[in-house]
């Protein structure tokens, strides 16, 4: 089974070009129902596996306090693996086939608003030092959506300022053009040209953003900083990266944009998980006609005692009057 878990990842890295985390996640998850089967059951062969067994794994993944979303994932690097070893002829049936996947309730991401976003973008000091720097990866963050690790991983020869785009290698290492809006380019050239120099040293590579050491950005290094400028802006809730790509997302679409073209701009494989920020659309819409339209007050009962006054003291329209 251990060799089976081993030609299987390597699949993954080398015939389907998923990323070390993915291939990290699911060899966590096989070699977690390795160990078990080998324990619980005795099991020493692949072909040995029943839907009883995989039942009975993810029974005791649940016991153990697994989130639903984590066994989601369990059960489907499980039945990506059994597949794969059924198409291989490795075993003769797939014991996985049925194994059904948990309905997980959807939850809306949460988003700045565009006041507050501007407020962020701000609050770097550019007489700082990193100032420039940091500026720059805000204005980036939002103004191309891009994922955290996109962000960090970006590089100068990928980087065309000229044609306002950026080239990044997202999930899957698939890349894909995103367009730099004028701001974040302005940002970007500032901190090329006045300060990444200085940080510049002899092992920095073609990094755009580095480190005071002249080392590339981390992920973890970058969630500090844009925590540190969410305090400094004087923002309440929780800002994290991620949270600026969920507000590029939803400010476009309710500014009009085609929700296809922003698939593309983030990278999404599927346009479901795309379709997720007209939930949110729909739901500050909703939020907006239940502030401030009349009848939605009505409706909730959320009446002024001068609007209800209002309500009863107006003359009664003509029964003639056209609407």
């Amino acid at each position: 089974m251990h060799q089976d878990i081993e030609d299987f990842i390597l699949h993954l890295a080398t015939e389907r070009g998923l990323s070390d985390n993915y291939q990290l996640s699911t060899r966590r998850s096989l070699e977690s129902f390795l160990a078990w089967a080998g324990k619980v059951h005795q099991l020493s062969e692949v072909s040995q596996v029943t839907l009883d067994h995989l039942h009975n794994f993810l029974a005791h993944r649940k016991r153990a306090g697994l989130a639903a979303s984590s066994i989601k994932l369990e059960i489907v690097a499980l039945k990506i693996f059994f597949r794969w070893l059924t198409t291989r002829s490795r075993i003769p049936r797939d014991p996985a086939e049925v194994l059904p996947l948990p309905r997980l309730e959807r939850y809306l991401p949460q988003v700045l608003n565009p006041p507050e976003v501007e407020r962020l973008l701000d609050a770097p000091d550019a007489t700082l030092p990193l100032g420039l720097r940091d500026r720059a990866m805000l204005e980036l963050l939002y103004a191309s959506g891009l994922r955290a690790s996109e962000l960090v991983g970006a590089r100068l020869e990928n980087l065309d300022l000229d044609h306002g785009v950026i080239r990044v290698t997202g999930k899957g290492n698939k890349t894909r053009l995103v367009p730099v809006g004028g701001k974040a380019r302005a940002a970007i050239e500032t901190y090329l040209q006045r300060e990444r120099p200085e940080l510049v040293s002899k092992r920095t590579g073609s990094h755009v953003f580095l480190t005071h050491h002249g080392k590339s950005m981390t992920t973890v290094r970058l969630w500090q900083i844009v925590k540190t400028h969410a305090a400094r802006a004087g923002l309440d809730q929780n800002v994290y990266p991620h949270l600026l790509r969920h507000s590029f997302a939803t400010h476009l679409l309710g500014g009009g944009a085609d929700l296809r073209i922003i698939q593309e701009m983030l990278g999404h494989a599927d346009i479901a998980t795309t379709e997720i920020y007209t939930h949110v659309e729909n739901s500050r819409l909703q939020e907006v006609h239940r502030r401030f339209h009349p009848r939605a007050k009505r409706a909730t009962g959320d009446l002024s005692k001068s609007e209800a006054d209002g309500r009863f003291t107006q003359p009664p329209a003509s029964e003639n009057t056209n609407p």
